[in-house]
């Protein structure tokens, strides 16, 4: 691989570069400015420049360069804030013959950068070298490295003299390129090693540019990328020279059939040791990477405007792919996958999507935490439900080679499901309601196989669990069981849609006490109060949890009661703890395929349906009698004209 041709970079469509240069007073920041704009040191230059402009040619990027002097006055301290907030790179000025303005550099600036919350690169830069005194003379990296070692956004250290025109377009080359051509996100300085993300995708590019699937990249396979990225072919010689570069260092880094993955991601270790960023940026920005090393945001496809009420489904070709995926990456072909599995599939892609929540611990796994496909599945729909985006990001960085946007689908509005009476939808989502120690969160860890536990722990977050349930007839449905924590449940209920994407709720309470039960009811009838007034009706059922204990004294008269005036299914009794769960999962997936049943009605609910049926019947009567009239008014007339003809 060559360095990329002079003016070839492209520098991830960036339309310009702003530089703030800040520094204490008389550290040499506007002569450093007026040096490297007219190439001519100043004799007098105002406390504070315009902004200058640097030719666009003046750098190999051709990228527009506009540097920000500020003030070192302290009353315009808020402006120099603002002007830091806006830059894309920060440059730190000191003076080489006053050691305490290099201090004030970590003592006052880098602290003030990181209040701001600035998070850009800075570079260092040590003016007047020309004034330093002769018997002073320290290394610059004995000096900088400890500063380097506490603030990490430093991505480069320089002394330079206006005066004397030292090192002046360097300055400002190298601020330009931290930002073009950052070291931060491919490279760790301390380690020198390439950073994990970087490591990711360019093990991404490689798979893509193994045309032929061996492991390594043959010689027109180097010759295609050469040309993809920098538009140049490699002449036969340079191919030899690459791959001999690497076979000295690195024997496994090149077999038979080329260049090895090993040996590709040593060359560009090899580039960024070098300083060649560039050649690394090109790569990573020809295949659609951003700075932060993910794809841009273009490459991902948006999502058409959908309802509250609606969600986003795998399609059936995003389910086949990912079940050729799934076998591919079943190492042992055990039907599970293994966490390392799970890795390796991910390892294109720039974390694991599935490390943290809320799906890290919501998929039914086996004793070697190993995932079946059914559960490999469920997390993918799960994922999809909640942030289909996001899947469709890590289905393109898995080797997803259809179009994105096929890959999902919009589902039917709820509305509509209860209005034709059938779902829409092979993934539902059910809200899990109840108060503490009710045996929400038992009930889940039961939904995935999790032995019971007498410790209880309070849910502080929402947290889900995904499985696949099998219905009579044998289909199968993905059932999402959505926890919501007792003091959770105000803030969800005042947003007006936040049960639109709810299939069916459910209610949660201990059998054995009577309080809980009350409780629980008083969820309900304000779930069903607020679904009456927002117009977004859920299917309800009642569990009553913990059936091994004796229950409280009115249970059956009390469920009775409520179940029969809210008109829902009377209690579903489980016991997590003896194994007994009564079908409920199976029973909440039935009643969420119902959608026009089990949908609780409170008093204020039914006396407004009255009210509104007798407004409708009296506008009936109201309409048939206008009709009666002018009906009666137009036989009339022509009675009259008859008689007065025949007359």
């Amino acid at each position: 691989m060559a360095r990329a041709p002079a003016g070839n970079v492209h520098p991830g469509k960036r339309t310009g570069v702003r530089i703030v240069i800040a520094g204490d007073r008389g550290t040499g920041k506007s002569s450093l400015i007026v040096t490297a704009a007219v190439d001519n040191f100043p004799v007098n230059v105002p406390p504070v420049l315009p902004p200058t402009r640097l030719p666009e040619d003046i750098y190999p990027d051709r990228v527009p360069t506009t540097i920000i002097d500020t003030s070192s006055r302290t009353e315009d301290s808020a402006k120099v804030a603002e002007e830091l907030k806006r830059a894309d790179v920060v440059v730190l000025t000191y003076a080489c013959d006053q050691p305490q303005t290099l201090d004030r550099l970590s003592t006052f600036w880098l602290p003030k950068l990181r209040q701001l919350e600035v998070r850009v690169p800075v570079i260092m830069v040590g003016c007047k070298l020309d004034l330093r005194d002769e018997n002073q003379q320290v290394s610059l990296e004995q000096v900088m490295s400890p500063i380097m070692q506490q603030f990490r956004e430093i991505e480069t250290c320089i002394e330079c003299s206006a005066f004397k025109h030292i090192q002046i377009s360097e300055v400002f080359y190298y601020a330009q390129k931290a930002v073009l051509h950052p070291t931060g996100p491919l490279f760790d300085q301390e380690t020198q090693t390439l950073k994990p993300r970087c490591i990711r995708a360019l093990k991404r590019i490689f798979i893509l540019c193994d045309h032929n699937k061996d492991g390594a990249l043959s010689d027109a396979e180097l010759n295609d990328f050469q040309v993809k990225c920098f538009n140049a072919p490699l002449q036969p010689s340079e191919i030899v020279g690459v791959k001999r570069v690497v076979q000295e260092k690195l024997p496994e880094g090149v077999n038979d059939h080329g260049l090895t993955l090993t040996g590709f991601l040593f060359l560009h270790a090899l580039f960024i040791e070098k300083g060649r960023l560039e050649t690394t940026w090109t790569v990573l920005r020809k295949f659609g990477y951003n700075n932060d090393i993910k794809l841009s945001d273009e490459l991902i496809p948006a999502l058409g405007k959908r309802a509250p009420d609606q969600s986003v489904e795998l399609t059936n070709e995003a389910i086949e792919f990912l079940r050729g995926i799934f076998e591919l990456y079943d190492s042992d072909g055990n039907g599970a996958l293994r966490p390392r599995d799970l890795e390796e599939l991910f390892s294109t892609a720039p974390e694991s999507p599935w490390n943290e929540a809320p799906y890290r611990d919501s998929a039914e796994r086996n004793a070697m935490g190993g995932l079946s496909i059914d559960d490999f599945l469920s997390l993918w729909s799960l994922m999809t439900l909640l942030d289909p985006v996001y899947t469709i990001e890590n289905l393109i960085y898995i080797g997803y080679t259809g179009d994105p946007a096929s890959s999902v689908r919009i589902t039917r509005k709820r509305r509509l499901d209860r209005k034709k009476q059938q779902l829409d939808r092979n993934v539902l989502q059910c809200f899990v309601f109840g108060p503490k120690k009710a045996g929400k969160s038992a009930l889940l860890d039961a939904f995935l196989a999790r032995p019971f536990s007498e410790t209880y722990t309070p849910t502080t977050e929402e947290r889900f669990a995904v499985n696949v349930v099998d219905q009579p007839g044998g289909t199968k449905k993905t059932l999402v069981l959505r926890e919501i924590p007792e003091d959770g449940v105000k803030k969800l209920l005042s947003v007006k849609e936040s049960l639109a994407a709810c299939d069916i709720a459910l209610f949660v309470h201990d059998s054995s006490d009577e309080a809980s039960w009350k409780k629980s009811t008083d969820l309900l009838v304000e779930v069903a109060s607020h679904v009456e007034n927002t117009g977004y009706e859920v299917p309800c059922l009642i569990v009553a949890a913990k059936d091994d204990l004796d229950s409280f004294p009115s249970a059956i008269q009390d469920s009775t009661r409520v179940s029969q005036d809210m008109g829902i299914e009377a209690p579903i009794p489980i016991n997590t703890k003896l194994g007994d769960f009564n079908n409920v999962f199976r029973r909440i997936a039935s009643a969420a395929e119902h959608p026009h049943l089990s949908i609780p009605e409170t008093e204020a609910g039914r006396s407004r349906k009255q009210y509104h049926k007798l407004i409708n019947r009296s506008l009936m009567f109201i309409s048939v009698g206008a009709a009666v009239t002018v009906v009666g008014l137009a036989a009339y007339r022509v009675y009259i004209t008859r008689k007065n003809s025949s007359s």
